[in-house]
């Protein structure tokens, strides 16, 4: 017997709304199409689905886009390392307490009951109409340094995949790894493991607009911020698979309705209209992106670092400061569009003599980096900008000064700083001689926040 199937799949959408009501009138329209063709339709997500730079996500914590996925019906979806890093313990673990479709997710456990979280399933087996046994596991990148300091213990990708493979065996026809873990990892899985038929990936935002046969898998993708939709056809005969075959659909190129501009600016004032409701301070005086202002915001930001780091000496970088801020009551909507980054505060232990290197470092780099578009680790801004330091002066001479006085090489300076400095590759003396302590329940956002009512409370 012939059982013909098609997938429909996305990932890394990454709250990039202006494109979900294409993407959603796609997959509905195209799921009915082949259904009336007497075809099996399976759909997923393969994860960061939700970015808290949206006005949206940030407001609802990310419910408003599990809303917006039950739209779909998705058969199944895997998390990315936006659900799993961008939300705390708690947020994360009521994410998805409304959603129609399963959460398939082998590899990350509860670290306090050394379980997998309730709203998630190892794996789960689907049979079409004709018989066809699939079976569909997910797995996340596992960042051992960051996860553990949320409450979740992640898994090493072979073991977890080996395990769930063991408990599949004998159950399934062909099976389909949700795969949040990058290309490289997905090649390798290919040819590691020959029970996987079809891997379909994320993570890395790789486009493979034809599939990409690897070993005995097809490896498919379909971009970032929703710019393409994926979708799989094959064909199973007698339980064998024996057609196959990927391609992307460009979501730009889909048409559009009068409705979804109205729609997607609905999705927008919608958040800031919530997020304006928190009332955070109110400024005596402007506040400024530019260093030659005596009141500059990035003043504010090292004074709230500090804070929240319990340190006297702090470094942040300019271009995380979008706008400047005026005089008067200040929101969490303004906060939000000012610091819209993914990134937490980091408190870091260097001897004097690594404290001055790195100091080197920011100088070295300062060039290149102020017009620098990095992206990714956290940073959602343009230009990456200039490092400015509370507590650390250098001289013309060049002399490196704490407080006013010249470093002692061999005593030991705490410094407040981000987990973003940490991850590129700009100032390496911090990974290699730091001793970090990383603070993931909040981000740099909500602890200016904090600072910031402290000292202008409305």
């Amino acid at each position: 017997m012939s059982d013909k199937i098609s997938i429909l799949h996305t990932n890394d959408l990454h709250s990039h709304l202006e494109r979900w009501p294409k993407i959603r009138r796609y997959l509905l329209t195209r799921k009915r199409q082949l259904t009336r063709d007497k075809r099996s339709v399976l759909t997923f997500d393969i994860g960061d689905f939700i970015d808290r730079q949206h006005p949206l996500t940030e407001a609802t914590s990310g419910q408003a886009n599990v809303n917006l996925m039950n739209e779909i019906g998705y058969d199944g979806v895997t998390i990315g390392n936006n659900e799993g890093l961008g939300l705390n313990h708690e947020q994360l673990n009521h994410l998805y307490d409304d959603a129609n479709f399963s959460v398939i997710l082998g590899n990350m456990t509860d670290k306090q009951t050394q379980k997998l979280p309730d709203w998630a399933l190892p794996y789960k087996i689907i049979t079409t109409p004709k018989g066809t046994r699939i079976g569909v596991l997910g797995l996340t990148a596992p960042f051992e340094l960051t996860y553990p300091l949320l409450g979740w213990q992640p898994e090493d990708v072979d073991q977890a995949l080996a395990k769930v493979l063991s408990q599949l065996a004998g159950k399934t026809d062909i099976n389909i790894l949700l795969s949040h873990l990058g290309l490289p990892t997905d090649r390798y899985l290919a040819e590691r493991y020959s029970e996987l038929q079809i891997i379909i990936g994320a993570h890395t935002h790789h486009l493979l607009a034809y599939g990409e046969k690897h070993a005995n898998s097809l490896l498919a993708a379909a971009g970032r911020y929703g710019d393409h939709i994926g979708r799989i056809d094959f064909e199973m005969q007698d339980g064998k698979l024996i057609n196959i075959q990927a391609r992307t659909i460009t979501t730009d190129d889909l048409p559009a309705v009068h409705n979804d501009d109205v729609e997607i600016k609905a999705y927008r004032e919608s958040g800031e209209e919530q997020l304006s409701k928190n009332v955070i301070a109110s400024l005596p005086q402007d506040y400024h992106m530019d260093l030659e202002y005596d009141n500059r915001l990035i003043d504010l930001g090292l004074e709230a670092l500090k804070e929240r780091t319990h340190t006297d000496i702090a470094m942040l970088s300019t271009g995380l400061f979008l706008h400047d801020l005026p005089a008067g009551i200040v929101t969490a909507n303004d906060l939000h569009a000012l610091l819209p980054h993914a990134v937490h505060p980091m408190r870091s232990i260097l001897k004097g003599s690594d404290l001055w290197r790195l100091v080197q470092e920011t100088k070295k780099n300062k060039r290149f980096l102020q017009n620098a578009r990095v992206k990714g680790m956290g940073f959602r801004g343009n230009l990456w900008g200039t490092i400015v330091w509370s507590g650390i002066d250098v001289t013309e001479t060049g002399e490196v000064l704490v407080h006013h006085q010249p470093i002692d090489y061999d005593a030991y300076y705490t410094i407040g700083s981000l987990d973003h400095y940490l991850f590129i590759p700009y100032f390496p003396t911090l990974e290699i001689m730091g001793q970090n302590t990383m603070s993931y329940d909040t981000v740099l956002r909500e602890d200016f926040a904090n600072y910031l009512h402290k000292k202008f409370a409305p």
